[in-house]
Parts: structure tokens; C-alpha cells; sequence
């Protein structure tokens, strides 16, 4: 079944929308750093405005869950909440790093995919994942997003194609594993959300605008004190 739906994401530097209504898509992609919260409502309205539809016409709404800049995420949910409320619309959460490998497996046409955001504080936010047999990016089922140390990633990616922010500034981990780094996809893009919302809809597992939830790999943060006041 299609779906008629919202897709946004403000979780990262980029600030990305995508609408999909009655056989259209359109969508609109920058990278506006701070500007998400003044620039994500206009530019959902006047999307809306392209397709000639109102958001109560949708059958809901899909918001970029994270990984990302705790900031940014809480944007996204909050954003797609308010909006869920208001056109009583369900919610469909879903991963960053997992948007990013649908855009490369579709673009690049591979079966797999290392994905890595820069989580700041020498880590990075990673996953592996496989093509499906309906072209859907999932995780093998024991493997999970996980956040750590550039010199933790596994061995077993060497010579794997990755996409991201995390290999610029670890350039030379990515060297290292001998990652074959596609730079043109470094930040996730809603629109390649919908095809993986569209399977979450098929399911029933949508949520209430109440019920939305971030999902920040780091869960907690352990600041190092200064010298002298540990």
C-alpha cells in the first residue's frame, strides 16, 4: 500500500522534508546549522502548498529518531509532535543511520553499508547494513546502532563502502579499514525515510503524537571535570 506522508528530519546539521501525496513527491534538502526550529513550519506548509494538500489529507507523519546532535533530534520529535497533534495524525520514528543507507544502497545499487554520524567526544554513532530482498537497509538481526571509539569499529567492515560525517575526521581509522568513503551522502535525507515508513505503516507500528520517543544511542554523558576539580 502507499502511503500519503510527512517525512522530516532535523536531527543533524542538514534540515531535510519530504512529502509523498497521491503519486508526488517533493522534498527540500540544506545544510542549515541552528536554523532548523525557524525554517522547518514554512517550509512544511509550503510543501504542502506543491502537492495541493493539507496535512490532515496525510495518513501520518515520519521523523528522523536519531542518532544525531541531541538538539537536533529533540527538534525532530517535538516538530513532528506538534504537527501529529494538531492534524491528529500516527508517528513512524526512524533511524538517521538508516536513512543514510537507504539512500546509498538505492543510488549505488550495493548490498551493504557502513553508515557513521560524528558523535563528537571521539566517538562515532555506527551501524553495518544489508540490502533486503525488498531493498529495505536493515541490520543483520544481531547487530545493533552503537556508539564508540573510531579504534573500536570492527574489523570485519574492512573494504566495506560507508557513508557519513564520522570518516572526514577520522580519515585516518577509515583508511586504516580500508573503507571505500562515498562523500556525496554524509547527512541523512527524509526522503528516503518514506520507503522504510511506508513497511513501519504496513505493520501498525505507529505511535501517538504523546508517545513519540528519540533514540540517542548515547544514552548518558560523562563529562571529564577540569584539572583541580575532580
Amino acid at each position: 500500500m502507499t502511503y500519503n506522508l510527512l517525512a522530516l528530519d532535523a536531527s543533524t546539521e542538514a534540515l531535510s522534508i519530504a512529502i509523498q501525496f497521491n503519486g508526488q513527491t517533493v522534498k527540500h534538502f540544506e545544510v542549515c546549522p541552528q536554523q532548523h526550529s525557524q525554517k522547518v513550519l514554512p517550509l512544511v506548509s509550503e510543501l504542502l502548498d506543491e502537492v495541493g494538500c493539507k496535512l490532515q489529507d496525510l495518513d501520518g507523519i515520519v521523523f528522523g529518531r536519531g542518532p544525531g546532535s541531541f538538539t537536533g533530534v529533540r527538534i525532530s520529535v517535538a516538530i513532528a509532535q506538534g504537527l501529529a497533534y494538531g492534524a491528529n495524525l500516527p508517528l513512524v520514528g526512524i533511524s538517521t543511520l538508516q536513512a543514510m543507507a537507504q539512500q546509498a544502497l538505492e543510488e549505488k545499487e550495493l548490498d551493504s553499508v557502513i553508515t557513521g554520524i560524528d558523535a563528537r567526544m571521539g566517538e562515532i554513532y555506527f551501524a553495518h547494513y544489508f540490502k533486503s530482498e525488498t531493498g529495505l537497509a536493515e541490520l543483520n538481526i544481531d547487530e545493533n546502532e552503537v556508539v564508540c571509539a573510531p579504534a573500536d569499529l570492527p574489523e570485519s567492515i574492512k573494504g566495506l563502502t560507508a557513508v557519513g560525517t564520522a570518516w572526514e575526521p577520522y580519515a585516518e581509522q577509515a583508511a586504516d579499514l580500508n573503507l571505500d568513503v562515498i562523500s556525496e551522502i554524509t547527512l541523512p535525507d527524509a526522503a528516503y525515510m518514506l520507503k522504510i515508513a511506508e513497511v513501519e505503516f504496513d505493520k501498525g507500528n505507529t505511535v501517538k503524537a504523546a508517545d513519540a520517543q528519540p533514540h540517542y544511542v548515547r544514552d548518558t554523558v560523562t563529562w571529564k571535570k577540569l584539572p583541580g576539580r575532580e
